[in-house]
């Protein structure tokens, strides 16, 4: 799986006819018809680990990426199910429109009166008149009024595109309304400056991991979202879609190597628990998921979508992001350990990545329960204006679900760093003891120019093609 060798930098110097080169860390002596040294430095990713393995490594994850692709197969949606609009929140039809003038009135005088405010004060008469017309769709060039209150938090200019809802069956003059304003130039923008962002810093790995976003949204798109809306199990559609995202994200980003899978494989042990967890919990918690107005709304025009196994598919596909971050981090922690200290055991290898992860960890969960917190703000302003205890905040289903989402999440994020740190200790430390010593490597699995290290040297030491050939009279007598 990982086929390319670490790359040398610095070239090897010789003096003397009888020097050979040397790769590795360290210098090489080699005597000959006369005497001579060579030294050389090697920096860069870690080389590729044994065939043996790659080998292992395959026996998992192809039969699990193959499984995933018969699952996107046997699953294709061939795009979201029809059905009669209700004209209910997003599931209505929508034109294009521009506000092309604004005019001061009294709203006395329109009867339009905007309620008292909660604060006891007196009531501004200051209304605007908005002329909208009507930029797409089959009555284009079409307009129509509309009374801005001055206690309205959206507020017109003169120009600026609005979204219109239509109604077919509304009395005549009453078909638009508006919904909401076009945003697609700052949002565009802002994509655009991110991108930038990423290409700059990242190089070549930021484009991939554009390709590796845009890959991504196509399987939720296209995939998962379909799937659930007609019927299909939404924990089976997510734990497919899940591992596509997955495998396309961890691949195209880092690579087809053994690094990258063994990444892969402790992304998938903390995926299975976070299911676990999250069934059990959600059971138990008796959470129905319907907790807001867009799943009611999915659940009035899709009744035959089991809405917890929506909520179930949302903890196993948010928790993706933060996953792949730490997994491939202790990873590639554990490598870069090994690369400098290619004789460490595994249990050392083991605790220093530990204590890295313990690092990740503590900043990585306050992240995760943050963004949970940032999400739910406006719900929880609304229990404090209650005054309610906290206890009683906690134990509603609006804040339960967020709890338990966090909860489940954030237990499988700080699993998988033992895991994942586990699972690359035992793959580098068992490499070592894999390469033979006919296999033309050292220790830390570097090719010699040489021919094959020789046993009791140290790493990127050669014997030349014979005993004792490396160094004084010293390993000469040794050798005899």
């Amino acid at each position: 799986m990982d086929s390319s060798p670490a790359a040398a930098h610095g070239p090897a110097h010789e003096h003397g006819p009888g020097s050979t080169p040397a790769t590795g860390h360290g210098t090489g002596h080699g005597t000959g018809h006369g005497p001579g040294h060579g030294h050389g430095h090697s920096h860069g990713p870690v080389p590729p680990v044994s065939k043996h393995l790659r080998k292992v490594i395959a026996a998992i994850l192809v039969p699990f990426a193959a499984a995933v692709v018969a699952g996107l197969v046997l699953l294709w949606p061939g795009g979201a199910p029809g059905h009669d609009r209700t004209g209910v929140g997003f599931d209505q039809q929508t034109r294009k429109g521009t506000v092309v003038a604004l005019v001061g009135i009294s709203c006395k005088a329109a009867n339009a009166l905007p309620d008292q405010p909660a604060s006891g004060g007196p009531v501004s008469d200051a209304c605007q008149k908005a002329t909208i017309e009507v930029t797409a769709g089959p009555d284009k060039g079409a307009r129509f009024t509309e009374i801005v209150q001055p206690d309205q938090t959206r507020r017109y200019t003169r120009g600026e595109g609005v979204v219109l809802a239509y109604a077919p069956k509304a009395p005549p003059g009453q078909h638009y309304s508006v919904v909401d304003i076009q945003r697609g130039m700052p949002l565009a923008l802002l994509a655009g400056i991110f991108a930038l962002a990423v290409i700059v810093v990242g190089r070549l790995r930021g484009v991939m991991a554009l390709v590796a976003l845009a890959v991504s949204f196509a399987v939720l798109t296209l995939f998962i979202l379909p799937a659930i809306l007609r019927g299909d199990d939404p924990l089976l559609v997510a734990v497919i879609g899940g591992s596509a995202i997955m495998l396309a994200a961890l691949y195209m980003c880092h690579g087809l190597n053994a690094r990258t899978s063994v990444a892969v494989i402790g992304t998938l042990c903390s995926l299975f628990l976070i299911g676990l967890l999250g069934s059990a919990f959600i059971g138990w918690a008796h959470l129905t998921g319907n907790t807001s107005d867009e799943t009611g709304l999915i659940h009035t025009l899709y009744p035959h979508i089991e809405i917890k196994g929506v909520l179930l598919a949302g903890i196993i596909i948010g928790s993706l992001g933060v996953l792949d971050d730490v997994t491939v981090t202790q990873v590639a922690a554990v490598w870069e350990l090994k690369d400098a200290d290619p004789g460490a055991s595994w249990r050392t290898l083991y605790g220093a990545g530990m204590r890295i992860g313990r690092d990740h960890i503590a900043s990585v969960v306050n992240t995760l329960v943050m963004a949970y917190a940032g999400a739910a703000l406006p719900l929880l302003l609304l229990f404090s204006i209650a005054r309610s205890g906290v206890v009683q905040v906690a134990d509603s289903e609006l804040v339960a679900e967020e709890i338990v989402r966090t909860l489940v999440g954030s237990i499988g994020l700080v699993a998988s760093v033992p895991v994942t740190t586990a699972l690359a200790a035992l793959v580098v430390g068992a490499d070592r003891g894999l390469r033979g010593s006919g296999s033309g490597h050292t220790t830390a699995g570097r090719p010699l120019a040489g021919g094959p290290a020789v046993p009791g040297q140290p790493a990127g030491v050669r014997g030349a093609g014979r005993p004792g050939g490396s160094g004084g009279g010293s390993h000469r007598r040794r050798a005899k």
